[in-house]
């Protein structure tokens, strides 16, 4: 007996046929790295546009090779989707938590929809604090919703964009070949150079190197920059 698998496009079918509203995908970029803010996309497909062949081309972000993310993402801004981005940044993570940063960072997202008759799609097991939307969490979202997965791409892809832009004031850091993960290159760079404003005091092992019991002679290993 075959097994059918629904595809994203036929689960944000499904969905539509649920809600009298627009379905809007809400994902996230940025969580993990040691620098930079965590960036949100809320992404909203008309039902229209799910035959364009770009849509069978969208998946999990972290699926896609950065050369594919940037292709569907340059077909998708061709196209009349609706998509808003909101942004935390590492003073904000730094205050807040990352958890609480990142839904901060969706919150000012959907903020900016004009329409505010949409029911909310989020990757993930949590739902965003203070959203008087409609909304529903799904684990691995990012690989089960069309919209969904549009916005873990836009995501994905605004903030690297963000990073090159970031990589032009700090050039030292190289930002535009790790985009503030913390890769081997970049801690090398740290412990040479010490922190910047775009690192997160409060990860690891910015915390420890810079902002801990030996801060101070860290620093100054750094030349106290």
């Amino acid at each position: 007996m075959l097994k059918y698998i629904m595809t994203l496009i036929d689960f944000d079918k499904v969905q539509n046929v649920a809600q009298n509203c627009l379905l809007v995908g809400v994902d996230e970029a940025g969580r993990g790295p040691l620098a930079g803010p965590v960036t949100a996309c809320a992404c909203y497909i008309p039902p229209e546009l799910y035959a364009h062949p770009v849509m069978s081309k969208i998946n999990d972000s972290k699926k896609l090779t950065p050369q594919k993310r940037e292709e569907i993402f340059e077909e998708l801004l061709t196209l009349p989707i609706t998509y808003c981005t909101g942004y935390a940044s590492a003073e904000e993570i730094d205050k807040l938590n990352i958890l609480q940063a990142t839904f901060l960072a969706m919150r000012r997202a959907l903020s900016k929809f004009k329409n505010k008759n949409i029911s909310v799609l989020i990757d993930g097991n949590k739902t965003i604090p203070n959203l008087t939307a409609p909304q529903k969490a799904i684990v691995k979202g990012d690989g089960t919703s069309l919209c969904v997965a549009a916005a873990s791409i836009i995501a994905k892809v605004s903030r690297d964009k963000f990073m090159l832009l970031c990589a032009q004031k700090y050039p030292q850091y190289k930002f535009e070949e790790h985009k503030g993960y913390g890769t081997q290159l970049h801690t090398d760079l740290l412990d040479k150079y010490g922190p910047c404003p775009l690192h997160r005091k409060t990860f690891e092992p910015v915390y420890s190197k810079f902002y801990g019991l030996f801060a101070d002679c860290n620093l100054a290993k750094a030349g106290g920059k």
